[in-house]
């Protein structure tokens, strides 16, 4: 009985291990496209991972030594590109993850950058204004060889914020005697940053959340929403959604969760959740269990948290027709299975949370032209590049016979390693 125990919780640690999953999907994709031997093991593994281990003067006086790392996983297409997080969780094997993910996400939406990741071991949540920049400021002067606007662009993830990006440009400028706006995204507008990038990712997924329904034949007016997750990603999707008319019922945030059938007036939640600073006591919608939300009736379902939320323990009880994936990751290989089997529309996390890289990149140019566009103009090209993506994909799923997230996988893996052969191997 002993041994069964153990066996289940080795195959839970294996299917919640991010980069397990990704280099899950990513064979099967390069299976099917018969990608060469060679090229197979070039683009399985990072290019580079560092990692450091660096002091920082905490407030009481006394010395605190923290981990970093930032993974660089392609360099390809263009300069890596890629969020820094800083969370406790924070792991080697969740970092290469995430930068192999926005490798393959920058290829989806065919912008010319590769995939980075980074992120501190920390409690933010526990640290002063001080000791976060003091702590930001060290971490970026450890990569400082490492980052540049032809090197590897970072910009805010989870617990990091457009101050953050504001200290690292600032300190990577302090080190090259110049001001390196192009140097992060995200940053506050008045020191290069661009409109439109806060709701960016937001912004995408209610792109894609249009696009998948006009594939299914149905209409904004009659769809329920339920969306997981209620920090920047999800807020600004679920706003977004309810002013095209979707019907938002569910809220599902990690201290309680919202519901009514009638919809959630999601502006006046935004107030609500400014002046609280959580989701709770909201008077225009019964609190609810955010697990059981996950697993509610519902036309779409956004899980735009973290990680791992839908697995092969609760993915047979996923009740909705489309699955958008706001947060990298969501769900399990073996989740997907189930999902499919279900018969549950899926449109990837490598496509529908590109939306933010994709306003990076928008970002990035700006810098470098030094002439800066209108919200309209930013949010007119995240429209047709999200598009016409959504379309791509569904045509190489079509195409080749396989599902949504194999099709952005197999079109990602084909346009990098068409790049990688072009440019061929410096020996």
């Amino acid at each position: 009985m002993a041994i069964d125990v153990l066996d289940e919780l080795s195959q839970d640690v294996k299917e919640l291990n991010p980069w397990e999953a990704q280099a899950e999907r990513f064979d099967f994709a390069a299976k099917k496209l018969q990608l060469e031997t060679g090229i197979w093991k070039v683009l399985r593994q990072p290019s580079r991972e560092i990692i450091v281990h660096f002091p920082v003067l905490m407030d009481d006086g006394s010395i605190e030594v923290f981990t970093g790392y930032r993974v660089q996983h392609s360099m390809a297409r263009g300069p890596a590109k890629g969020g820094i997080r800083y969370s406790p969780d924070v792991s080697l094997d969740e970092v290469r993850a995430l930068a192999s993910w926005m490798t393959w996400k920058c290829a989806v939406v065919n912008i010319p950058f590769g995939g980075a990741k980074g992120g501190v071991i920390c409690d933010p949540k526990k640290m002063s204004q001080g000791e976060l920049e003091r702590m930001t400021r060290r971490y970026t002067s450890e990569l400082i060889e490492f980052i540049g606007p032809e090197k590897d662009v970072p910009a805010p993830d989870m617990n990091t914020n457009e101050q953050t990006m504001a200290w690292i440009m600032d300190t990577y400028s302090m080190h090259m005697r110049q001001t390196v706006t192009s140097v992060v995204t995200g940053k506050p507008i008045n020191i290069g940053g661009s409109r439109g990038r806060t709701a960016a990712t937001g912004r995408g997924i209610s792109i894609v959340c249009d696009e998948a329904l006009k594939h299914l034949g149905m209409k904004p007016a009659e769809t329920t929403v339920i969306v997981q997750g209620f920090g920047n990603v999800g807020s600004n999707a679920a706003r977004l959604l309810a002013q095209k008319g979707y019907k938002v019922v569910g809220i599902a945030e990690w201290d309680g969760g919202l519901y009514n059938a009638a919809g959630i007036d999601i502006e006046v939640l935004l107030l609500h959740r400014s002046k609280t600073g959580s989701v709770r006591g909201f008077n225009g919608a019964e609190e609810a269990n955010s697990a059981e939300l996950l697993i509610h009736a519902c036309d779409i379902l956004i899980p735009a948290a973290t990680e791992n939320v839908i697995t092969s323990r609760n993915a047979a009880a996923i009740k909705a027709k489309i699955l958008v994936e706001g947060a990298n990751g969501p769900t399990t290989p073996k989740a997907d299975a189930i999902l499919e089997k279900n018969g549950v529309f899926i449109v990837p996390d490598i496509l529908a949370n590109a939306g933010g890289v994709t306003t990076s990149y928008f970002e990035w140019v700006q810098d470098r032209m030094g002439y800066f566009w209108t919200e309209a103009e930013v949010n007119e090209r995240l429209d047709r590049i999200m598009s016409e993506s959504f379309i791509e994909v569904i045509r190489y799923a079509q195409s080749h016979g396989v599902n949504n997230r194999i099709a952005a996988y197999m079109l990602a893996i084909d346009r990098v390693a068409y790049t990688t052969k072009q440019r061929g191997f410096y020996a």
